[in-house]
């Protein structure tokens, strides 16, 4: 068998995006169990420094369009994208994201394989790559030091000065948290991330009836399921299965927890059908309680679960001021404003800890499946663009695709 060859590309999106899809030590493992090669485009920005890969004996090199594959982790910039090649990156076209129609119609003019890691899938249909565990894990942490920024009653340094997540919990265990109340969305890979960081601050979990009808002289948080915030609209009972086929069937019912909570974590995966938790005028009631709001799904409004999420914000600048009554940004921690954290990179504020972790994903499931890709249903089923034109089970987007 012909070796493949593989490059890791340098990272385009401004702000410069540290993690890497494989490690160097990643790469060494590869190189000696599979048949390919690895080639590495120089880049300052990584986590990873460039001596580290070529002390790891993986080429360098500024030129990669001898590579069949090229690897990235966030959207290549159109101008940066190479004709005729494979690329893995998360692409954010697959729910139609509007700000990124031209990067698709460039894919597929440019006769470009994409294979967007947020649809690889096992024979189960369950994902086998991601970062969302650790941007779940980040999105925790910055919400709860957003909120005592706000406060002034206790103070976290930021994940991204931490080296890594070991230090962040020797933190968390010399500080001391005032009594909070926070509302945790979702089950999956983030919104358990979330979880076991809020564990980790010594935040007690409770249950949903506790956490709407108790008071606490402690942090408490509360995870909830997709049964806890949305209900059929003709009354008929709850299934989940349902939900996720048909969410346009379904209202929020949310509102309790806005009343209950100070601080909100959005973990789950929105689809654009499904009801928002509340909207732009719920924001506006004495009863809406929620004061910070750190929300790691991040749709931008108006496509959104949470309304206030005008854009994503940036690591160099995390949080910005929801003005309730006046529907737009301004500064953070003041009255009649709620704080945001919106940040879409998360993962890169740990992105040592992220990138080793995703790499042992791709080695784990991907690789062997790369290798036989012409007769693979995972990489069939995830190839969003090929040969000019949409993968076969991304026809829903050709609306998208053309404009329209």
């Amino acid at each position: 068998m012909d070796k493949l060859k593989i490059g890791i590309i340098r990272e385009g999106k401004v702000p410069p995006d540290s993690r890497v899809p494989l490690t160097p030590e990643q790469c060494g493992y590869l190189l000696e169990k599979y048949p390919v090669e690895i080639i590495v485009q120089p880049s300052p920005n990584r986590c990873y420094q460039d001596e580290e890969y070529k002390n790891a004996g993986i080429a360098l090199q500024e030129d990669l369009s001898d590579c069949q594959v090229l690897m990235g982790v966030k959207e290549v910039p159109i101008k940066q994208l190479v004709s005729d090649k494979i690329y893995f990156f998360f692409s954010h076209t697959i729910k139609e994201q509007h700000y990124n129609r031209a990067l698709l119609q460039s894919i597929v003019e440019k006769n470009i394989q994409l294979l967007d890691y947020e649809v690889l899938r096992d024979e189960e249909g369950k994902r086998v790559i991601a970062f969302g565990r650790f941007a779940g894990m980040v999105g925790a942490h910055n919400g709860v030091m957003a909120y005592g920024m706000r406060t002034g009653a206790f103070r976290l340094p930021r994940m991204k000065d931490c080296r890594d997540y070991a230090e962040a919990v020797a933190i968390y265990k010399r500080t001391t948290f005032s009594p909070f109340k926070v509302v945790l969305t979702g089950t999956g890979r983030v919104a358990n991330g979330a979880a076991d960081v809020l564990r980790d601050m010594g935040i007690e979990q409770v249950s949903k009836e506790e956490f709407l009808g108790m008071s606490f002289d402690k942090p408490v948080f509360t995870q909830l399921e997709c049964i806890d915030y949305a209900a059929r609209k003709d009354g008929s009972p709850f299934e989940k299965q349902d939900f996720y086929q048909h969410p346009e069937k379904f209202k929020s019912i949310f509102k309790p927890f806005t009343e209950a909570a100070d601080i909100m974590i959005n973990g789950i995966y929105w689809d654009n059908r499904a009801p928002a938790f509340f909207t732009k005028e719920d924001m506006k009631q004495a009863d809406f309680r929620i004061k910070t709001i750190a929300d790691v799904t991040c749709d931008i409004a108006p496509v959104s679960s949470i309304p206030s999420t005008l854009f994503a914000s940036t690591i160099a600048d995390p949080i910005f001021g929801y003005n309730v009554n006046k529907e737009q940004q301004t500064e953070p921690f003041q009255e009649g404003v709620v704080d945001m954290m919106t940040i879409d990179n998360l993962p890169n504020e740990l992105p040592r800890d992220a990138s080793k972790a995703f790499g042992e994903q791709f080695i784990a499931h991907v690789i062997e499946e790369l290798l036989e890709r012409e007769h693979s249903n995972m990489i069939e089923k995830a190839t969003v663009a090929i040969n000019k034109d949409l993968g076969k089970h991304f026809e829903y987007l050709r609306d998208y695709l053309n404009g329209e």
